[in-house]
């Protein structure tokens, strides 16, 4: 169904003995991973957890925005406990769970949840609210899923991001971040996965992060689709 529309997942044969001349095109076709971008199994293999600045200098209107940002990411994945899961974690200076992986097992109730999540203001603190994603939401997480992080900040943290980070990365844990605004290139680059031009984003105010949506979900599909398979 997702690559219906997609002409490339099509192979017409005119007959059955023209099937033998099918297969080099159909070898061409499998083994080209950027074209296969679409296959739908990449948006059904994840665990996904979204940590999400709620500081002070976000603001209620801009936090908003955020939620709707990641709504539009979330929407874009089949959503079931056996499918992708997504949590959400909050922080300033302390963190906050907001819903943990398969507390919402439908697409509906996943995202009536992210829109009644509560903007909470307070300070940055990056690198805690990393290692509490990492202790509440990846140590649940499934041994045949993706585990994937989207850290969504707008400033520099108060603690250090380098550590944390580095420990995830070594959890097989695919990070990505987003910086707005007065976020530290330096620390968006120590928090997303190798390579930081595929992993890392920034935007200079809230109302453009619709424009990393489908970025974000290319790079997820892609990279899941160039991974050697048993």
């Amino acid at each position: 169904a997702v690559c219906r529309t997609n002409g490339f997942f099509t192979l017409p044969v005119t007959s059955w003995f023209a099937l033998r001349k099918a297969v080099h095109p159909l070898v061409k076709r499998v083994c080209d991973t950027e074209r296969l971008v679409c296959s739908k199994t990449c948006l059904n293999a994840n665990d996904i957890a979204f940590v999400i600045d709620g500081s002070s200098s976000v603001g209620t209107g801009n936090f908003r925005t955020v939620l709707q940002f990641v709504a539009n990411v979330t929407r874009e994945f089949e959503i079931s406990d056996t499918d992708t899961r997504v949590g959400i974690v909050q922080y300033t200076y302390e963190q906050r769970l907001e819903f943990a992986f398969g507390q919402h097992n439908n697409k509906a109730d996943l995202l009536n949840a992210i829109k009644r999540i509560n903007y909470w203001s307070g300070g940055t603190s990056t690198g805690a609210a990393i290692t509490f994603a990492a202790d509440q939401l990846f140590s649940k997480s499934k041994p045949n899923k993706r585990k994937i992080m989207i850290v969504i900040t707008d400033g520099r943290s108060y603690d250090d991001v380098r550590a944390p980070a580095l420990a995830v990365h070594r959890k097989g844990v695919v990070a990505y971040s987003i910086g707005i605004a007065w976020a530290a290139q330096d620390e968006l680059e120590y928090i997303a996965t190798d390579p930081d031009r595929e992993h890392s984003f920034f935007v200079d105010e809230f109302d453009n992060l619709y424009k990393y949506v489908a970025k974000i979900i290319h790079n997820i599909c892609q990279e899941f689709n160039s991974q050697p398979r048993n």
